[in-house]
């Protein structure tokens, strides 16, 4: 029913008390601001400005529509400021995802660094598996998320890019008293015998089964865990082994110890996705994700 032009035309003319002063502010004729201030009464049903012998001011249908008026400029110069910090990559918000262990190491040392230079970007972040991610980086819900392609490949999205950040390891994780706790590496083969603590993907392909089959043998017994407390607390128990990776190896408890494998060896790649058009910030925080690197064990 109101342009925003009516709008600051009528804030200015009850700021100047005048149709002239308000025209010569805002580069008008003082006809024109007349008129628009006539068309402006025709839609609005009465009157806003009692008529004066010098000057105008408003009547209180006039202070009923100034008072909507300044709020609504008010929440139009705020979103234009917003706006500008967003696409200077300065400040405003930045929602991002990641799957669980990325958010151990990786993803806190990059935010980190941004929250060194960008402190007033506000950082929401989600945690969930990358399909998840990948649909949510694809509807606008997220400006930036971290995804791997392990256990079944990388998911693709409808207008999502990935950039390769890491090749992340994977070692398995055995109880201090385990009989190969004194290895620096393991044969997956050695391992035949054991129970395995795994993530609960239902019946997809994963990476622990093909590995094993590729090792010669089916794991003897799989306890589905998802939470990566729980299985350390499994396998400190020495319920099982897991893998683990070198992303997570900084919550690993010292009652568990790391190995690599010697055959075969097993790892994943982590990406960055991002829209098609992503926010400065993304880009800025993709960057400090390519230069963070998570702990390896020795």
């Amino acid at each position: 029913m109101f342009a925003i032009d009516d709008l600051r035309l009528l804030v200015t003319v009850a700021a100047t008390g005048s149709f002239t002063k308000a025209a010569a502010r805002l580069n008008y004729t003082q006809s024109a601001v007349s008129r628009r201030i006539a068309a402006l009464e025709r839609r609005s049903g009465g009157a806003l400005f009692d008529r004066l012998p010098r000057g105008v001011r408003l009547n209180p249908a006039g202070h009923a529509l100034y008072r909507h008026s300044t709020e609504v400029l008010d929440r139009l110069a705020r979103a234009e400021r917003e706006l500008a910090v967003l696409h200077a990559g300065d400040g405003g918000p930045l929602h991002l995802g990641a799957f669980a262990t990325a958010n151990i190491a990786l993803v806190p040392a990059a935010l980190r660094a941004l929250a060194s230079t960008r402190a007033e970007v506000e950082v929401v972040v989600t945690e969930a598996p990358t399909d998840t991610l990948m649909t949510h980086v694809a509807d606008g819900t997220l400006d930036l998320a971290v995804v791997s392609d392990y256990p079944s490949g990388l998911p693709s999205a409808d207008g999502v890019t990935t950039t390769p950040l890491c090749r992340d390891e994977l070692f398995v994780a055995l109880p201090r008293d385990h009989r190969l706790a004194g290895s620096s590496t393991v044969h997956l083969a050695e391992l035949r015998d054991e129970a395995w603590l795994h993530s609960a993907y239902g019946d997809r392909p994963t990476l622990l089964a093909d590995a094993c089959a590729r090792a010669g043998f089916t794991p003897r017994k799989i306890i589905r865990i998802a939470e990566w407390s729980a299985k350390f607390g499994y396998a400190s128990a020495g319920l099982g082994v897991a893998l683990v990776p070198s992303l997570a190896a900084r919550a690993v408890p010292p009652d568990l110890t790391l190995h690599r494998l010697s055959a075969p060896t097993l790892h994943r790649t982590v990406y960055a996705a991002l829209p098609t058009t992503p926010l400065p910030a993304a880009l800025k925080l993709r960057a400090l994700l390519h230069e963070t690197n998570g702990p390896q064990p020795a």
